[in-house]
């Protein structure tokens, strides 16, 4: 028997993901979460083989909340499901320890096989989103440009995104400018736009 943990923030997405995979006679779902921050102590309390987690989520993304599992519980495999298939969300899932990656319209029957195959220790991947994250290549952000456009993404001054990251105005408004002209945005709310759809924030 498959223990499984499912962590969506939507109640009807997660009810649904639960209900679908409860059918399967070698699946259990022995836990629920609706935050990416209550991952790792339902984990830990609960002790699934395989977590199935969404991407975004309050309190800690999927993504952020798939690399604090791995180091807390290295034998719980993550299979992340997502309504968003980007390709940097599929590159940055692999590096946090993910073994899979597949978008939420996965038909049931095909999602419980890859909780099986992740199970099992083998990667899964959506197909047409593996080709378009090579296709696109990696990032052109660097970490610290990274860092400045999330932290713009929530419409704070210069003066503010300085402060939350302990830099000076100056370097913020560097890192912003560089980060503008590698998304090709028209400004930050836009380059921070740019960034998110292609899944690298």
């Amino acid at each position: 028997m498959i223990r499984l943990l499912v962590a969506d923030d939507q109640a009807l997405v997660r009810g649904a993901l639960t209900a679908l995979l409860g059918l399967e006679s070698d699946i259990e779902v022995v836990a629920e979460v609706g935050r990416g921050d209550e991952i790792v102590d339902a984990t830990l309390a609960s002790r699934p083989d395989v977590a199935l987690i969404d991407i975004e989520m309050p309190g800690m993304d999927g993504i952020r909340a798939a690399a604090a599992l791995r180091a807390a519980a290295p034998a719980c495999r993550v299979l992340i499901v997502t309504t968003f298939g980007r390709p940097g969300y599929l590159k940055r899932a692999m590096q946090a320890g993910a073994s899979g990656f597949v978008v939420k319209d996965t038909p049931a029957a095909q999602l419980a096989d890859a909780v099986r195959r992740v199970a099992q220790g083998l990667r899964v991947v959506d197909p047409a989103l593996a080709a378009d994250s090579l296709a696109q290549g990696d990032s052109p952000l660097t970490e610290r440009e990274t860092d400045v456009l999330s932290a713009a993404q929530q419409g704070g001054s210069i003066a503010d995104i300085a402060r939350a990251l302990h830099l000076s105005e100056g370097t913020v408004r560097n890192h912003l400018s560089s980060a503008i002209g590698k998304t090709g945005g028209r400004n930050r709310a836009d380059a921070a736009r740019v960034a998110h759809e292609n899944g690298w924030l």
